[in-house]
Parts: C-alpha cells; structure tokens; sequence
C-alpha cells in the first residue's frame, strides 16, 4: 500500500484482484504472474509479501475439492469468551488449521482441519481439545456444494457517506 495515499498501488490491486482465481499452475507461478503483470518474479515476491505483512493476503496457494487430497473436517469448540482470541492465534498457529472464524453460538469458534489421513486428522482434533480444554465437536462432510470464492474488488475511492 502506497504509504502516501493510504491506497493500494496498481500493481497490488492487480495482484489482489486478478490472481484470486487461476493462478498459473506451473513450475514457476510467480514468474508466470510476473509476465502477465510486465514486472519481474522478485516484484511479485516482495509485493505479495508486503500485502500478507498488512493484512490484505493470509494466503496464496490452491484450493482442492475437500478429501481429494488427504482428508478434512469442519470443526467447532465452544470457547469460554475471555479466551477465544487466545485460541483463535493458537489455532492460526496450527498447520492443519487453514483458517478459523467466531460465531454467535454456543459452539463460537469454527475452524477447517485438514490430514494426510483420518488418523493423523484425529490426533490434530485430539491435541487441539487437549490443549484448548474444549469438546471438539466434529462436522466431517457429507456432501459437497461449490462455493466460488472470488470477488471483483472495487478500489475506487468512497465518497462521502457511502
């Protein structure tokens, strides 16, 4: 983000925008993104790097249909409210955790597991009860709806009231 005007450059928001889906599957995306842009990889790197550092990126790699690779669940612990921010970063923490989101509910924090196997998945959901003091409670997939995640972002200035 430009420093100066508190708004993304060009290249961030090409970044941010064009890349939220079909990202080069190839030996060297990021050289491959680079071309497309008309800068070089390192450009990319660093760029991509700055975005994570504030924020705007928790990730960039591939999405695979759930169980095609390994295996995952939805899960969810009923977090005593004065902890939920501590086990929300130890959860963020975990490899096997790709994200995890608060809920109004009695079963307040969500989050999505992913293993190599149902026994490793089970030992993650083991060592994840253990450690918070919560029941896990176990929502394996019964049937899969796609969901496509990509917006169009919109990085025109907002007027005022809007």
């Amino acid at each position: 983000m430009s420093e100066s005007t508190g708004q993304y450059t060009e290249l961030e928001q090409r970044l941010l925008n064009d890349f939220q889906q079909d990202l080069p599957l190839s030996p060297t995306p990021y050289a491959d993104m680079a071309a497309r842009l008309g800068v070089n990889e390192q450009t990319v790197l660093e760029t991509l790097a700055g975005l994570q550092a504030g924020g705007a990126v928790s990730r960039v790699g591939p999405v695979f249909r759930p169980n095609s690779i390994g295996v995952s669940t939805l899960a969810a612990l009923a977090v005593p409210p004065h902890a939920l921010e501590r086990v929300a970063a130890w959860l963020n923490g975990l490899p096997q955790v790709n994200h995890n989101y608060e809920r109004e509910h009695e079963f307040n924090l969500w989050f999505v597991v992913t293993a190599a196997d149902r026994d490793e998945l089970d030992a993650v959901l083991d060592q994840i009860e253990a450690w918070s003091g919560c029941p896990v409670l176990d929502l394996p997939m019964l049937e899969d709806y796609f969901i496509d995640l990509g917006f169009e972002l919109n990085f025109a200035p907002r007027g005022r009231g809007q």
